[in-house]
């Protein structure tokens, strides 16, 4: 059993339909999960790479402000690179406490040399842009994206993506940048407009919070898991879906409910 897989638009790249997050990885403050947990020790975090690989994944998500996450990865994926997918971001930082947000010229180039070093890599297959919310107004006022197609034609970005909150600000980065970061489950469509238009341009699409932060299938088990994929795949164009995980249990049964899901569509 290995998650099918997908392609990130016209990029060439050939993604798993299921990509893991990993903001457990490195963070426990600050988020809005059903219920608490403990940062996992490294070997444990290890064994569950090592399963992701085994189910065919190689889609990882991180980001600055998932704590230790990409540090972590660095260390953890040692003579691995060239088997993963790896996004992040840039523009928002986390300081165990607080988020904070600079959508800046200097602040994005340090942000994604400050990646590179974290997950011992010479290059990212993408780096999107963390929204903080005000989509339009950052795209428009800021120079981030500008910034990030410098820093691809230097060779240090394969991809350029956004993640934002808003369908206004999806469509408006869809001119911009190479891919976009949704989000898109059973409670949450607005952005379903944004996948269309993606799938149109030959964009990527990876889509975020498919569980509603495991609000959906929280005591469902993998007939909520079901619901939701096939939800998802109700739209054409879809790269990979992310989800987190640090239980190598929930890991396989997400592989199986996909696995089910996509069948179903054919």
């Amino acid at each position: 059993m290995k998650t099918p897989l997908s392609r990130l638009g016209n990029s060439g790249l050939e993604t798993s339909l299921l990509g893991l997050g990993t903001v457990k990885f490195g963070r426990n403050a600050g988020v809005k999960y059903p219920s608490a947990f403990e940062l996992p020790d490294d070997k444990s975090l290890a064994s569950l790479l090592s399963l992701a690989a085994d189910l065919g994944i190689n889609v990882l998500d991180t980001a600055p402000a998932y704590g230790s996450s990409e540090e972590r990865l660095g260390q953890l994926l040692k003579g691995q690179r060239h088997d993963w997918i790896i996004s992040t971001k840039t523009g928002e930082t986390f300081d165990g406490k607080n988020s904070a947000f600079d959508f800046s010229a200097e602040a994005t180039r340090q942000s994604v040399e400050r990646s590179l070093k974290r997950l011992k890599t010479d290059y990212l297959d993408i780096v999107m842009v963390h929204s903080d919310g005000n989509d339009l107004e950052l795209i428009e006022r800021n120079e981030v994206i500008a910034t990030l197609d410098q820093l691809k034609q230097e060779g240090k970005i394969r991809q350029t993506g956004f993640s934002g909150k808003t369908l206004e600000g999806a469509l408006a980065a869809l001119k911009q940048v190479d891919m976009l970061m949704l989000t898109y489950n059973l409670r949450e469509h607005r952005e379903g407009e944004a996948i269309d238009q993606a799938n149109h341009l030959g964009k990527g699409v990876y889509i975020k919070k498919a569980f509603a932060s495991g609000h959906l299938v929280s005591g469902s088990g993998e007939e909520g898991q079901l619901s939701s994929f096939r939800h998802i795949l109700g739209k054409a164009g879809i790269s990979s879906i992310i989800v987190g995980t640090i239980n190598p249990d929930h890991l396989k049964q997400n592989v199986r409910a996909l696995c089910q899901a996509s069948a179903g569509m054919v």
